[in-house]
């Protein structure tokens, strides 16, 4: 794990260099290591277990930087991999996997997106406009890094839920939701959850209660109100 966080960094700071960081927001499980930021006086302390780290590009025709991304990381051992049979571009290390996403436009949009500024291809994927809508800044490592807010990670991770066909996954994402949804009740954020759950369209709202229907989660469920 350590040295995953290490190399994780050195990525962040990389880009930070290379003027691209503040173009991009860190999504996926990283975040809830940050997050810890967030709640410097809670004990909100998530495990990571993860080798990849996800960038969200949320305006890919409007990044101002022009770099080669994987060059920059050959220096650190990364190597360029497709996967799938569209040919998404990965950043392969022994001890991390980079990639980029974008949010989906349209239901046919699946096929990769280039990203020219930065010299890769990114992942289009539904509901990253909702974390990209809701976005803070938080200081760490002597970085500043931009990610969701908790509540729109911990509402989005509940949509995405009950869409995994992988069991496992979904009780991963379900867990860390709920996590960071009590953590922010705890920092007395109930009613900004709720605000923000409110402007979700009402299918996605379907999808977040029936994750913590499912779930058992009754006092959840009540603080977000009835539909």
């Amino acid at each position: 794990m350590e040295k995953n966080y290490a190399l994780c960094l050195d990525v962040l700071r990389t880009f930070k260099r290379a003027g691209v960081l503040d173009e991009l927001v860190l999504v996926g499980s990283w975040c809830l290591h940050f997050y810890r930021e967030y709640f410097p006086h809670s004990s909100y302390h998530p495990t990571i277990r993860t080798r990849d780290v996800d960038f969200l590009v949320p305006l890919p025709k409007r990044i101002r930087a022009k770099v080669d991304v994987a060059a920059l990381l050959k220096e650190k051992g990364f190597v360029v991999s497709f996967s799938g049979s569209k040919g998404f571009m990965r950043l392969m290390h022994p001890e991390l996997i980079v990639e980029f996403l974008v949010p989906e436009l349209g239901r046919d949009s699946d096929k990769p997106v280039p990203l020219r500024g930065l010299g890769v291809n990114a992942q289009p994927l539904r509901f990253l406009d909702f974390l990209a809508a809701h976005t803070i800044m938080l200081a760490a490592e002597g970085l500043t890094i931009r990610l969701p807010h908790p509540a729109a990670y911990g509402l989005h991770k509940l949509i995405v839920a009950t869409r995994r066909t992988s069991k496992e996954k979904s009780l991963k994402d379900l867990r860390e939701a709920i996590d960071i949804l009590n953590a922010l009740i705890l920092n007395g954020e109930g009613a900004f959850i709720k605000s923000l759950y409110k402007s979700m369209l009402p299918g996605w709202r379907s999808k977040a209660r029936k994750a913590l229907k499912d779930k058992g989660e009754t006092g959840l469920l009540e603080m977000l109100g009835k539909e």
